[in-house]
C-alpha cells in the first residue's frame, strides 16, 4: 500500500535510539499525570483501579497500536507522515477532504500550545514532595522560555542526546513500575477487558472517567507525524519496547493505589512508588523527558503550518533553515506565538491539575478526523470496503466517547484549547476558501496569441529597454497559458520591453520533498548573424509541500543549466557594454492584490474574502516568501474585480446653457 521509502523498510539500531528520542516523548510522559487525572477526587477501591488499568492499556492497543502503529503508519507519502501529508494522498477523492484536514491539523496546533506546560508542570511539581509550599510556576516558565529562545538554533546538537535519555528514562518508568508490582501482583488482571467495560457501565459515572483515560494515548497523533524523521519499521520495533515500559509503569502505581484503598490520592502515584533515595533522580529525568517531549510537538508544529503553507491552508510566513539536518525548520512567527500560548496556560491554570482540564479535548478532534481521512486512504487503496468501513466504526465509537467524556472538562478549561482550534480551523478555511473564489474567475489566456506580440515589443527600440531578461510568476502550470494581468503588465499598462520574457510557475506536489522542473522555449528566432535570440521561456517548479520555495536560488540554477547546455545566451544585449562580457540584468515582476470596491459579490463570498485580506497583511511580502532579491523585483499593485457590477445606464443630458458670443477680434 503506498509508496514506501527504503528507510520505511527496515529497523536498525541507530533509527531505533532516534526514535526513542523524537517519536514517544508525549505518550511517554503521560504516566506522571493520567492516573493522577483518573483518580482527582475520588474515593479508591478495587474496581475503580483495576477499571482504569484495564481501560488504559486497551486504549494503548486499540488507538495507538492498531489505529496509529498498524494501519495509518501504512499511508506513508513517500515516507512521509500527518494528517497533511495524509490528505495530501487524498484530496483529489473529494474536495470536501479539506475540512476534516482542516479541523485536525487546527486542533494538534492547539494541542501543541497546552502539552509543554502540563507535560513539564507535571514533572517539576515533583520538587513539592521536599517542599511543599513551593512556587512551581516560575520554574515552569523558566524552562519554556529557555526552550521557545533555544530553537531559533536549531536542536542538531542537542537531539543527539534525546535518544539515549528517552531510552533511560522508559527502562527507569518500566523497571520502577515492575518494581512496585510486586506489592499487588494480581494487579495483572486488570488486562482482562471486562474490567474495563465494567468502570465504564456499571460504576458511578464511570463512563465519564474517560476523559482522564485518554490522557494515555494524546501523543499518538504526534508519532504518526513524526513517520518522515524515524521510518515505519523503527517506529514499530520501539513501540514494543515502549509500550511494555508503560504498562509497567501503570500497573505499578495501580498496584500503590490498592494499598490506599478508602481514602483519596494526596501524592502523584508516579513519584510515589519511586524509591526515596533515587527520587531527585526521578524528578530530572522526568523534566529532561518532558522537555524532549515538548520538542517534539513544537517541531512537529513547525512542519504542519510548512506544509500548511504549500498546500494553501496558511498564509506565507518566514521559514529559516537552522542546520543542514533535511526537514528541520524553523517559522519564528509561530515559534514565539506558541511560546506566549504555552506562557498564558502555565499563568492562568498555573497547577498541572488544572491543565488537565484543557487537555485532550482537542487531541480528540484530531484523532476523528485522522479517522475520517484514513478510511478515504484505505478504500483509494481498493481495502475491502467491509473491512474499511468496519474499521471506521471501530474508531469512531471509541474516539466519539472519548470525545463525549473530556466534554466535561470544557468548563474547567477545555473551552481553551477548543477557541484555539476553532479560531486555527476558521483561518484555514478561510485562506482555503477565498483561493477558490479568487482561482475560479482568473482570467486566463492562451500565451501563444500574444507571442508575436511580445517578438514584435522585444525588438521595438522606440520603447526604452525595461530589463534584459523579466521574469513574471505565473499560477498557470501550463506552458501555453498565463494569466491576463500578465499579459497587461506587459503590454498595456506600461509596455516593459525586454529581450527575454520568463513565465515561472511554481507548482506545489503531493511527493514531500519533490525538487525538479521543466523549461519550454516557446519562441526561437535568430538574428542577422545566425545568433539564436530566445524571446519567450515557461518554467515550472515542481516543488514537494515540505521543499522551502527559494525561488531565486533555484531560478539561478535552471539558468546556469540552460547555458551549460547551450540552450540560451544571458550575455547583457546593451551595445556599450557587449565588450565587458556582463550578464544581462534579471527583473522580477510580482503582483499584490487588493480587493476592489467595484464588486458585487454574495454576502458570504465578501465576508470571506474581506477576512482574508485582512489575515494576509500578517503574510510576508512574497518577495521575501520567494526569497528574491528587493533590489530587482517590482511589486505592482493589481485590484481583485472577482464580480464585476452591472453597467451603469448613465444618461448623458444636453447642454441647455445658452451659447456665448465672443466678441469680434479687432
Amino acid at each position: 500500500m503506498g509508496s514506501h521509502s527504503s528507510s520505511a523498510q527496515r529497523a536498525t539500531a541507530a533509527g531505533i535510539l532516534v526514535t526513542m528520542g523524537i517519536v514517544f516523548g508525549d505518550i511517554g510522559t503521560s504516566p506522571l499525570y493520567t492516573l493522577s487525572a483518573i483518580m482527582n477526587g475520588l474515593v479508591i477501591d478495587e474496581t475503580l483501579v483495576l477499571g482504569a488499568l484495564s481501560a488504559v492499556f486497551w486504549t494503548l492497543t486499540f488507538q495507538t497500536t492498531l489505529k496509529y502503529v498498524l494501519i495509518t503508519l501504512r499511508a506513508d507519502n513517500r515516507g512521509e507522515g500527518g494528517i497533511f501529508s495524509l490528505f495530501a494522498l487524498v484530496r483529489k477523492l473529494d474536495k470536501r477532504l479539506v475540512i476534516p484536514a482542516v479541523i485536525g491539523g487546527a486542533f494538534l496546533l492547539a494541542d501543541g500550545i497546552i502539552t509543554p506546560p502540563i507535560s513539564v508542570a507535571s514533572a517539576v511539581e515533583g520538587l513539592r514532595i521536599y517542599y511543599p509550599h513551593l512556587e512551581t510556576v516560575p520554574i515552569v516558565l523558566a524552562i519554556i522560555i529557555g526552550l521557545f529562545t533555544a530553537q531559533q538554533f536549531g536542536t542538531d546538537k542537542v537531539g543527539k542526546l534525546f535518544g539515549p535519555v528517552m531510552v533511560l528514562w522508559f527502562t527507569f518508568i518500566g523497571g520502577i513500575g515492575a518494581m512496585a508490582m510486586t506489592q499487588n501482583p494480581h494487579i495483572i488482571a486488570a488486562l482482562n477487558p471486562w474490567y474495563a467495560f465494567h468502570l465504564i457501565v456499571q460504576y458511578p459515572h464511570g463512563f465519564w472517567l474517560l476523559g482522564g483515560v485518554f490522557l494515555c494515548t494524546t501523543g499518538a497523533e504526534a508519532l504518526y507525524s513524526d513517520l518522515g524523521h524515524c521510518g515505519r519499521a523503527n517506529i514499530r520495533v520501539s513501540w514494543l519496547y515502549v509500550k511494555v515500559c508503560l504498562i509497567l509503569s501503570y500497573a505499578g502505581q495501580s498496584a500503590w493505589l490498592l494499598n490506599h484503598m478508602g481514602g483519596t490520592i494526596s501524592a502523584r502515584p508516579f513519584y510515589a512508588i519511586v524509591p526515596e533515595s533515587i527520587l531527585p533522580f526521578a524528578i530530572g529525568l522526568a523534566t529532561l523527558a518532558t522537555i524532549i517531549a515538548s520538542q517534539a510537538l513544537i517541531s512537529g508544529s513547525y512542519t504542519l503550518i510548512n506544509e500548511a503553507m504549500q498546500l494553501s491552508l496558511w498564509f506565507k510566513t518566514k521559514v529559516v533553515f537552522p542546520t543542514d539536518i533535511r526537514g528541520q525548520i524553523y517559522v519564528p512567527r509561530i515559534n514565539w506565538t506558541l511560546m506566549v500560548g504555552c506562557i498564558v496556560v502555565v499563568l492562568y491554570f498555573e497547577e498541572s491539575s488544572r491543565m488537565e482540564a484543557a487537555y485532550g479535548l482537542a487531541i480528540t478532534l484530531t484523532m476523528l478526523m485522522t479517522t475520517l481521512l484514513i478510511t478515504m486512504y484505505l478504500l483509494k487503496e481498493r481495502i475491502n470496503k467491509v473491512l474499511a468501513f468496519g474499521l471506521m466504526v471501530v474508531f469512531l465509537t471509541i474516539e466519539v466517547s472519548f470525545l463525549i467524556a473530556n466534554s466535561v472538562k470544557f468548563h474547567d478549561g477545555g473551552w481553551f484549547s477548543i477557541a484555539i482550534g476553532v479560531f486555527l480551523s476558521v483561518v484555514m478555511y478561510i485562506i482555503h476558501r477565498s483561493k477558490e473564489i479568487r482561482s475560479r474567475l482568473t482570467e486566463i489566456v492562451p500565451l501563444d496569441v500574444f507571442i508575436p506580440v511580445l517578438e514584435k515589443l522585444s525588438h521595438d527600440e522606440s520603447i526604452p529597454k525595461f530589463a534584459t531578461h523579466l521574469v513574471y510568476l505565473t499560477a498557470s502550470p501550463n506552458a501555453n497559458e498565463v494569466e491576463q494581468l500578465a499579459i497587461d503588465s506587459i503590454i498595456r499598462r506600461a509596455p516593459k520591453r525586454a529581450d527575454i520574457y520568463w513565465f515561472v510557475n511554481v507548482n506545489t506536489v503531493d511527493e514531500p520533498y519533490k525538487m525538479s522542473y521543466n523549461v519550454q522555449v516557446l519562441d526561437i528566432q535568430t538574428d542577422e548573424n545566425g545568433n539564436r535570440d530566445i524571446d519567450v521561456v515557461f518554467v515550472r517548479f515542481n516543488l514537494g509541500f515540505r521543499v522551502e520555495p527559494r525561488l531565486n536560488m533555484m531560478f539561478r540554477t535552471v539558468v546556469e543549466d540552460m547555458v551549460h547546455r547551450g540552450e540560451i545566451n544571458i550575455a547583457t544585449r546593451y551595445k556599450s557594454l557587449e565588450r565587458l562580457n556582463q550578464t544581462g540584468d534579471f527583473r522580477f515582476v510580482l503582483f499584490k492584490r487588493f480587493l476592489s470596491n467595484d464588486n458585487e459579490l454574495p454576502a458570504n463570498e465578501k465576508l470571506i474574502l474581506d477576512a482574508y485580506f485582512q489575515i494576509n497583511k500578517l503574510a510576508v511580502s512574497n518577495q521575501e516568501y520567494y526569497g528574491l532579491d528587493t533590489s530587482n523585483v517590482l511589486v505592482e499593485n493589481v485590484p481583485l474585480v472577482v464580480s464585476p457590477p452591472p453597467r451603469l445606464h448613465l444618461t448623458r443630458e444636453e447642454n441647455t446653457t445658452p451659447e456665448v458670443t465672443l466678441p469680434p477680434e479687432h
